[in-house]
């Protein structure tokens, strides 16, 4: 029955409390509330828009009287965080309005005593995660927890139908809409670029999503900040802005100052508070500091006692932060998503302007924040489909639905094609995952220790009870990224730092990368130790680590292309207009229908390069492949260097003909032959194997270091592979490392898109585009005071190398000195 029609009065005590703030009811507000007993509702509303009130608002009229016992609503939030910020927003109003209504929340930091009480008395109101919701679904009594269950509520509901957190949660609605059919879904969120995808990952037939789109609001305010110095032409730090961020910092009441990685946030923390000479209050978040420093920072943000925020994604979402009015986004966004959740936590209220500023960290960013403010002024929003649910997510859910208690598999199957990505779910493919989850597999069925079901008069159970603590404790598709050591070869090795575990998991035998400013030789990985020797005269073959960087989505990279094939640039600077047409003037543009490649001598070595404008990933492991092929070919690769946008090859021979370096079906087989040289494949099947339940991360209710962990998945990895190739879990591993680290997929997109088309352009000189890559960190292995100093220098000599000092320039094409690195 409908709350109220239009915009009629709502009931007392809200009326009261509305009018006396004088706020009023939104019109999608509402309208959550006329179609309040939808099966499912997907809200689509501009960041302020109080999509939270409209989610909560049907639960505390249901609520006002009293009457309900039990669990009513269940909000799932993605991050911890939010849900501590939603209860503290909802318990006022509730508390004011004298609502005989409890709410709590129940997080990975609830003690083990609240949530023992939770489960017997539970409050009418809980907010949790996904992680926390799965393991509330693990017990015998989760139907009568939930038996009095009306609404869930899945906020920011597009960060998780991103990830393998966003599969476990529609594995547990499915779970919950068998135990409570009557049970209504309501998705809430800001950034949607395909809302019927995102319906249909909430909820799907008998009862599909409807949607309700709010008015989106004013476009936001924002813009590139002028800098009194121009970008550099490579880096990623954005240093150069200092002095800039202070000036738009003391302008301000509060300003977020986003980076794309937790490094680059404290290296730009360090540097800006050494030039906070007027000592104004700044803070730094990021998800590597304790739970306690985080929370420090976020209740003096909510207080108002700090000017600035250096922060990475842990405030993306949609906390309310109080006086935060200007945004701050420092390097290329490269999700156009990322970037209208960041900027939307400036002046966080309905129908008021997002203020923002983009600082570009080189001038290659500067074209992507150009591309990216265009697409967020047209609402185009970026995203892939994701396809069918993982399986190994399926197996855990398989896992935790044994906890529970018995049940048939005709059954559980029915409930798992009702989950958004898992409605293909073949009987085969549910067998192999039950198969798995009972026995192991049949390489480990002789092992008790993953027998963990049978079938006893059609029903399958645990074989042992005491087996559920062990696979609760298991629970979650969260894989911490290891840090793993790098010491030189040899009894007492000398420590020379740290690097990802996906990083070391690229490298074969023999590669040489920079630590630290110094080439050193990769020797093997032994357990949780990257072994490496030095190689002080050799050139780094791998010329740059790059940590964990976003890469650029496919839409953005396509209008970042767009850009460069207009006829000139009216909204970039004229020092940025004069490098393409410089560009333009020498070689060619990249452009989507064709793929760019440039051969051309520089410092007695020959140099490919190839602008695919793939990502990160994908173009890192284009350089692996190609160098690899050009080794077989007797072109004597010497290294190269990737970007989002290009992969730079140095070597002693030129390449002449690069398509046949090209075949898709050479450089599948390549890619096959590379897999099985490194530990990419091992690294996969360890993230797979953890979240499936067949390593556990949690043993007798201590966690297992990544050693241990990195130690029994490897020692699985090639049981099974020696014994049981076609294993699930090696075929999921498969399917992962395709999708996962390196994105090969990506490679394929663009060899698809441009179908042969090649432009090869064959140089006397490096060209203007390819000047930066030159620049990237660790192609000039420099430590100390001097290496920005040196890396100017640098820039300016590739610059003037580009340029043509004889006729057939366009006018105004610059000179070097123009559209140099000066600082």
């Amino acid at each position: 029955m409908p709350y109220l029609r239009g915009m009629s009065a709502l009931p007392p005590p809200f009326d009261t409390w509305f009018a006396e703030r004088g706020w009023h009811l939104h019109p999608h507000q509402a309208e959550m509330m006329d179609r309040a007993e939808a099966p499912a509702l997907l809200l689509i509303a501009p960041t302020g828009g109080g999509k939270t009130l409209a989610g909560f608002l049907p639960s505390l009229l249901e609520l006002r009287s009293g009457e309900h016992e039990g669990l009513h609503t269940l909000y799932v939030s993605p991050l911890k965080a939010l849900a501590s910020d939603i209860k503290r927003n909802l318990t006022g109003p509730v508390e004011q309005m004298g609502l005989p209504i409890r709410i709590e929340d129940r997080t990975g930091d609830t003690s083990s005593a609240r949530r023992r009480r939770q489960r017997a008395d539970p409050p009418h109101i809980l907010l949790t995660t996904p992680e926390s919701l799965a393991l509330m679904l693990s017990y015998e009594d989760a139907p009568r927890l939930f038996a009095g269950l009306k609404r869930i509520i899945v906020d920011e509901i597009h960060a998780l139908a991103e990830s393998k957190r966003g599969d476990q949660l529609v594995l547990a609605l499915s779970r919950l809409q068998a135990i409570v059919p009557g049970l209504r879904r309501v998705g809430l969120s800001a950034t949607v670029e395909d809302p019927g995808a995102i319906a249909g990952f909430l909820a799907r037939n008998p009862d599909p999503c409807e949607i309700v789109h709010a008015d989106p609001g004013p476009d936001p305010d924002i813009s590139i900040l002028q800098t009194a110095v121009s970008p550099p032409w490579a880096g990623a730090g954005g240093s150069y802005a200092i002095a800039d961020v202070l000036e738009q910092v003391r302008a301000h009441k509060t300003t977020l100052i986003f980076h794309n990685t937790r490094a680059q946030a404290e290296i730009f923390f360090h540097n800006l508070w050494l030039a906070n000479e007027d000592a104004l209050p700044i803070g730094i978040h990021h998800g590597s500091l304790s739970r306690e420093q985080r929370s420090r920072v976020e209740q003096a943000m909510v207080r108002g006692e700090l000017r600035a925020i250096v922060a990475t994604g842990s405030l993306d979402l949609g906390i309310d932060w109080g006086n935060v009015d200007l945004v701050i986004q420092v390097g290329a966004p490269k999700h156009v998503k990322r970037l209208v959740q960041r900027i939307g936590r400036a002046n966080h209220r309905y129908n008021a302007p997002s203020k923002a500023l983009l600082i570009p960290a080189n001038r290659f960013e500067l074209v992507e924040c150009v591309a990216a403010l265009e697409a967020v002024l047209e609402r185009d929003l970026d995203g892939a489909p994701r396809g069918d649910g993982p399986r190994d997510v399926l197996c855990q859910h398989i896992a935790i639905r044994a906890c529970a208690g018995p049940f048939e598999a005709a059954e559980l199957l029915a409930e798992i094609r009702t989950a958004g990505g898992y409605e293909n779910t073949t009987r085969a493919m549910f067998d192999d995952c039950l198969d798995f989850v009972a026995t192991g597999g049949y390489a480990l069925k002789a092992y008790d220790r993953w027998q963990r079901l049978l079938e006893r008069d059609g029903k399958w159970q645990l074989r042992d009870p005491r087996a559920a603590q062990r696979i609760r404790m298991n629970i979650g598709t969260i894989i911490d990224s290891e840090m793993l050591k790098v010491r030189l070869k040899g009894r007492g090795g000398a420590p020379l730092g740290e690097v990802e575990e996906g990083f070391a998991a690229t490298l074969n035998k023999d590669d040489t990368f920079l630590i630290g400013g110094k080439v050193v030789r990769y020797e093997g990985l032994r357990e949780m130790i990257v072994e490496v020797s030095p190689r002080p005269n050799r050139q780094p073959r791998i010329a740059t680590y790059a940590g964990m960087k976003f890469g650029m989505t496919t839409q953005l990279a396509s209008r970042v292309s767009r850009l460069l094939n207009q006829p000139d640039w009216p909204d970039l600077p004229e020092h940025a207009r004069r490098w393409l047409r410089l560009q333009r003037a020498r070689s060619l543009m990249p452009s989507d229908e064709r793929l760019l490649i440039e051969s051309f001598p520089h410092d007695q070595r020959a140099h490919t390069c190839i602008y695919g404008f793939a990502g990160r990933n994908a173009m890192q492991t284009l350089g692996l492949l190609l160098t690899a092929r050009m080794e077989r070919l007797g072109l004597h690769p010497l290294g190269f260097v990737a970007t989002d946008y290009a992969v730079l090859i140095t070597g002693l021979d030129p390449v002449e003909d690069p398509g046949p370096l090209l075949e898709i079906g050479d450089l599948r087989e390549g890619f096959e032959t590379w897999l099985a040289g490194n530990a990419v494949m091992k690294r996969t099947f360890k993230s797979s194997a953890l979240i499936a339940g067949l390593v556990d991360r949690v043993h007798q209710g201590q966690r297992r270091s990544g050693k241990q962990a990195t130690f029994s998945a490897d020692i699985l990895y090639d049981t099974l592979r020696r014994y049981d190739p076609e294993h699930l879990l090696l075929r999921i591993t498969r399917e992962e490392a395709f999708k996962g680290l390196v994105d090969f997929s990506r490679i394929e997109e663009m060899l698809a898109r441009t179908a042969g088309r090649i432009d090869h352009v064959v140089l006397d000189r490096v060209s203007p585009m390819a000047a930066p890559l030159f620049l990237e960190r660790g192609r000039v292995p420099v430590e100390g005071a001097g290496a920005e100093r040196l890396l100017a220098e640098e820039a300016q000599r590739l610059m003037a190398a580009a340029v043509l000092e004889t006729a057939g320039l366009e006018p105004g094409a610059g000179t070097a000195e123009e559209i140099g690195a000066k600082p």
